[in-house]
């Protein structure tokens, strides 16, 4: 191949690479968090403000796992839950809350689900022997001593 045909050829594949890691960037705008419409036909998603004014992620994650619940207490069926807080995706399933920098690109770990359904943060979650987590109440306060004047 010819010295100008190589760099065509490095041009195509740079262009084409570009393509292909194009995608579409979560919002970054400090403290508001968004749920995230994802369309069919890979068009553009849409970017509903949810929240305004959440400290962190965990806050914005809440949000809309509170959204999530109360659509399915409508009859929705939507099990999975698209967000976006400063720059980063959030996704909710019923495992528990990812994030990533990405729509399609790599997940990490951020909230898991504990036996009773509730998020919380993986190292606090109490496991029976299978693995499966278990739902952990407070213990009740009983009072040993009567109160005085009773």
């Amino acid at each position: 191949m010819t010295r100008p045909a190589l760099v065509v050829a490095a041009g195509l594949a740079a262009v084409a690479l570009t393509a292909c890691g194009g995608g579409v960037d979560a919002p970054y705008e400090p403290g508001v968090c968004f749920s995230v419409e994802t369309r069919e036909g890979g068009e553009t998603p849409a970017f509903h403000k949810l929240a305004e004014d959440q400290p962190q992620i965990e806050h914005c994650a809440a949000r809309l796992e509170e959204m999530r619940v109360r659509f399915l207490r409508q009859g929705g069926s939507r099990q999975e839950v698209t967000g976006a807080y400063q720059g980063q995706f959030i996704f909710i399933d019923r495992e528990g809350v990812w994030i990533g920098k990405s729509l399609d690109g790599s997940r990490f770990f951020l909230l898991a689900r504990t036996g009773d359904g509730r998020l919380a943060m993986p190292g606090a979650i109490t496991r029976d022997e299978s693995g499966r987590p278990v739902g952990v109440a407070a213990p009740v306060d009983t009072p040993t001593e009567p109160s005085p004047g009773q």
